[in-house]
């Protein structure tokens, strides 16, 4: 059996957890589907038979990177692969990176809206530069975040602005490319040397779009994402499966194309 591999998901400390998940909810207008616990999360995968979830963090303050290495280093298993994070405004953010390269994790997340940059910033260059340099995988939010209505620091073009100068960064533009910013994705990223998830965006747009989009990219740089606990992973896969994509394109977004990249770091 093929092995299936959410590519975004996110969880908390477990006192973090009981906070956190109701304020963002509300901040989003959303309900979230899991407590935010890695127990919990552990449970969803196995009732939807996810192989191994890609857990991200996001550094909201430059003082919060050793709390996370040390949350991350405890959480990591054959099952939970965690992506650290660090603030732009950490004046030690390169040595930062190299600590996640050190301790043997494959991948950072980064959030512009959380952590208040925009994806092209040049002050974030030098970050790009080393995370490119020593192989990691960079998980960016792209596109309009449902708890920041209107702001356009993470748009398509933004991504494409980074993607000229850093062409060997491994670079995840999460929620397809850039949420509810379909036709930009088209126009900017569809076709590019950059992966694609698909977390929490299947739902807000039509079949015909996510199709287009999908078959007009890289097949082996689709990534399956779900963003629990905002989203129900069981649910995210059926989204996909409903697509009617093929089996070979399914397997690939579902599983091999995750693998292959971890594996890649």
């Amino acid at each position: 059996m093929s092995q299936i591999i959410d590519f975004h998901a996110h969880a908390f400390p477990n006192q973090l957890a009981v906070k956190s998940v109701p304020i963002l909810a509300k901040k989003a207008d959303i309900t979230a589907v899991l407590d935010g616990t890695i127990t919990s999360l552990l449970h969803s995968m196995d009732r939807a038979k996810i192989n191994k979830s890609v857990v991200a963090s996001v550094a909201t303050r430059p003082a919060q990177f050793d709390a996370i290495l040390a949350w991350s280093k405890k959480i990591r298993s054959e099952r939970i692969e965690p992506f650290l994070s660090f603030h732009p405004e950490n004046p030690d953010m390169l040595s930062c990176i190299e600590k996640i390269k050190d301790e043997g994790f494959k991948g950072i997340k980064l959030h512009p809206y959380y952590q208040k940059f925009s994806v092209d910033e040049e002050r974030l260059f030098p970050a790009y530069e080393k995370i490119a340099d020593l192989g990691l995988i960079l998980l960016m939010h792209s596109g309009f975040d449902i708890g920041f209505p209107g702001s356009r620091i993470a748009d398509p073009v933004r991504t494409a602005r980074v993607l000229k100068p850093f062409p060997d960064l491994k670079f995840i533009a999460a929620h397809m490319g850039g949420w509810q910013l379909w036709e930009e994705v088209r126009e900017f990223l569809v076709g590019k040397n950059v992966y694609l998830d698909l977390a929490f965006c299947l739902e807000f747009m039509t079949a015909d779009e996510a199709r287009e989009i999908i078959l007009g990219h890289p097949e082996d740089k689709i990534l399956f994402g779900s963003d629990t606990p905002w989203a129900d992973q069981q649910g995210a896969i059926a989204q996909v499966r409903s697509l009617n994509l093929g089996d070979e394109l399914e397997k690939r977004i579902l599983g091999e194309n995750g693998a292959k990249l971890l594996k890649s770091v």
